[in-house]
């Protein structure tokens, strides 16, 4: 019987996780696949760190490129994380003929055009569903099982991280500062937390998600990201009396060719299941044009759920080669979304309704001032709290206001801030939902 021949890049977390399924399903994946998988090589720089797995040492290596010059080798598995060495070695395994499997949504967010170009230039196919949600299978629905679809909207909680001390702060009360020092107690967080708090790695992954969703791959740099630093339980508080919650969003909308790609904390409606997420679970809400909405949700994260979604592509991939397929990857977005005829819009274009935290002196005439900024600009008020009163201190003024172009409420909240009565930055949160 023949076997498919893998070389395995990275044996940190995820890597011992995919060679724990790999050993521990031996026999059920050799029957779906029609052939054993065989471990050819790991590569890893640290070789004496415990894995919770035992492996040949014959197996093992700390230089890559005997992973992918292997000539044995016909899947090259990536789990080193990082770019820069990631990109190199995935290049030369591509260009020497070697199918790729990866988990590194930074490496796609930044380069991957070039490696999808890659892939499709040397007809070897790319399998990356665990660069985004962990073991939900967003990527295989979007470009399988919608394929037929318009994606109209996609809107999604797709760091674990963010979504864990959102949760404490809305169900417990804590502030941003408690809630992030217990997820990293809890190992949900890193020690250096920038890239979840500030909405970085939901950024990574909705470049990902958008360019495949919509075709056409999108400049990392064209996508608006905002964390959730400034968020304090005061605004959840209120966002609550409005009936919403706040969420770390990435949002993604396409209309008559122009492309919205953002990423900022948001209010949505208390009754969407989105706003039932918490904790470090994912989920992405899709609505397409035939299939109508519907919800992914998971474990976006951790060793197994992240472990079978790298074993779910090797699988298809070795299934492929043992049917002689051709590779999938012409179907892959290098081009870019303006070469595709989609434009992206910049923030200051988009339409949505708004939360405003004033922080104003409590006098006659303040709010009137401040709608008179707001309607100057075209932005108009639904609802307002401001419920303390307080001689000669600051208070909350906090209102909603109806839809408007963020390049208006920009300009208003500049005037605002400079008012004499208002004593510190207006905090502004984007509103989500019909």
């Amino acid at each position: 019987m023949p076997s498919i021949h893998l070389g395995i890049l990275g044996l940190g977390t995820v890597g011992s996780g995919v060679v724990k399924l790999i050993q521990e399903h031996a026999d059920l994946l050799s029957k779906k696949i029609g052939a054993p998988l065989c471990i050819e090589k790991i590569a890893d720089l640290d070789l004496l760190s415990p894995r919770g797995i035992r492996v040949d040492p014959s197996l093992l290596t700390n230089n890559g490129n005997e992973v992918v010059e292997d000539p044995r080798i016909q899947i090259v598995v990536e789990l080193i994380g990082g770019t820069e060495a990631a990109r190199e070695f995935c290049l030369r395994a591509l260009r020497n003929g070697k199918h790729l499997v990866t988990a590194n949504k930074a490496l796609l967010a930044l380069y991957g055009q070039e490696i999808y170009r890659a892939a499709a230039e040397n007809r070897v196919d790319l399998g990356f569903e665990a660069s985004v949600c962990g073991g939900i299978p967003i990527i295989r629905a979007l470009r399988e099982g919608l394929v037929a679809n318009r994606i109209q909207l996609m809107m999604g909680i797709i760091n674990g991280t963010a979504n864990y001390i959102l949760t404490k702060m809305s169900e417990e009360g804590q502030d941003f500062a408690s809630a992030l020092a217990e997820a990293q107690e809890k190992g949900y967080a890193e020690a250096d937390p920038t890239f979840d708090v500030d909405g970085l790695d939901a950024a990574h992954k909705l470049q990902i998600l958008s360019s495949i969703a919509y075709g056409g791959y999108v400049d990392f740099d064209r996508i608006y990201v905002e964390g959730i630093r400034s968020i304090s339980p005061l605004d959840i508080r209120y966002a609550s009396e409005f009936g919403y919650k706040i969420k770390l969003l990435a949002i993604a909308k396409e209309s008559q060719g122009r492309r919205e790609v953002r990423v900022h904390p948001a209010l949505i409606p208390q009754h969407y299941i989105l706003a039932s997420v918490g904790g470090v679970f994912n989920a992405v809400y899709i609505r397409g044009d035939a299939v109508g909405p519907l919800l992914v949700y998971g474990q976006g994260a951790g060793q197994m759920p992240t472990a079978s979604a790298v074993v779910s592509d090797i699988v298809e991939i070795a299934q492929d080669i043992l049917s002689q397929r051709p590779s999938h990857s012409n179907s892959l977005p290098f081009l870019k979304a303006e070469e595709a005829g989609i434009a992206i819009m910049d923030i200051s274009e988009i339409q949505s309704r708004y939360y405003l935290r004033v922080s104003a002196l409590d006098k006659p005439g303040v709010l009137s001032k401040i709608s008179g900024i707001l309607g100057n600009h075209h932005i108009s008020i639904s609802s307002v709290i401001q419920k303390e009163r307080h001689e000669e201190s600051s208070v909350p003024v906090v209102m909603m206001t109806h839809e408007a172009q963020e390049g208006d409420m920009r300009k208003a909240l500049q005037e605002i801030d400079h008012l004499d009565v208002v004593t510190a930055g207006t905090i502004c949160i984007r509103v989500e939902g019909e």
